[in-house]
């Protein structure tokens, strides 16, 4: 799967962790509203009304700009309404500048965590939602396949090489989009095709990938259960999301597995 540094483009988007307990320190609390003050103050204008237009002179100004970009892009993730928006400008702002708070950090900031996650939760239901009308479509097309799995399944091309096996690597060209069209990965436009074991991918791939014969081409619907999950991989693939892939078996190395690596993001 796309996503790594084998020279698959991907976004350094950051990410706003927690330690397992689900509790932040009030210092990481503090460096976490400081971070997103900045952000926020290039997505949304912090402490002011509406967005505001920045002038980028710099590579430090263009650097923090992209920074925003990256966070921001996250903080989709919550599906903020304006109201909500404010509350939070509000608490950055008092954040950043040391003013009195209006809640006790020590006791609303443990349930950060747990909104998070039920924003994340309801979106990527909203995705999973939009992801199976596609898949019902899809798998009404000509020559379609659905499997057990929930794999969509489309023969383009007829392959007459060897089909692969979990224990085998294959190289492949790909295009992968999101169901209104949307690129997040191309092989075939950095004219270079990706080298893998079959087993250490995820599913929808293994899966898919063994139903081919090498010369082949195939396009694969795969639903969040067999892609990215719930979790995703924001913020280029939403929570949730259905992918389509457009797949090209070049080669099938027999027991090759063993001897090649996955390249980074593209494992399970």
């Amino acid at each position: 799967m796309p996503l790594g540094d084998d020279g698959v483009p991907s976004q350094a988007a950051i990410r706003f962790s927690f330690p397992k307990g689900g509790t932040m320190t009030p210092k990481g609390m503090k460096y976490l509203a400081l971070l997103m003050c900045g952000t926020l103050a290039v997505i949304l204008g912090c402490g002011a009304a509406g967005k505001q237009a920045v002038e980028l002179k710099t590579e430090d100004d263009k650097t923090l700009y992209a920074l925003g970009l990256s966070m921001g892009g996250n903080l989709k993730t919550l599906g903020l309404n304006p109201a909500e928006i404010a509350a939070v400008q509000s608490g950055l702002a008092d954040g950043a500048s040391g003013a009195k708070p209006q809640v006790e950090l020590e006791t609303y900031g443990p349930k950060i965590r747990e909104l998070a996650q039920a924003r994340a939760a309801k979106g990527a239901q909203v995705e999973k939602d939009r992801g199976q009308a596609y898949i019902d479509k899809a798998a009404g097309e000509t020559g379609a396949k659905k499997t057990a799995s929930g794999l969509v399944y489309v023969q383009v091309q007829d392959g007459t090489g060897a089909s692969p096996t979990p224990a085998d690597a294959v190289k492949v060209h790909y295009r992968g989009t999101l169901t209104d069209g949307t690129e997040f990965d191309s092989s075939y436009k950095r004219n270079a095709p990706v080298d893998f074991p079959l087993g250490q991918v995820i599913p929808c791939w293994t899966e898919g990938l063994q139903m081919m014969k090498a010369g082949g081409k195939a396009k694969f619907v795969c639903p969040a259960a067999i892609a990215y999950g719930d979790n995703g991989r924001p913020p280029v693939i939403p929570g949730g999301a259905t992918l389509v892939f457009e797949v090209e078996l070049l080669e099938v190395a027999k027991g090759g597995a063993a001897a090649a690596a996955p390249p980074a993001g593209h494992q399970r």
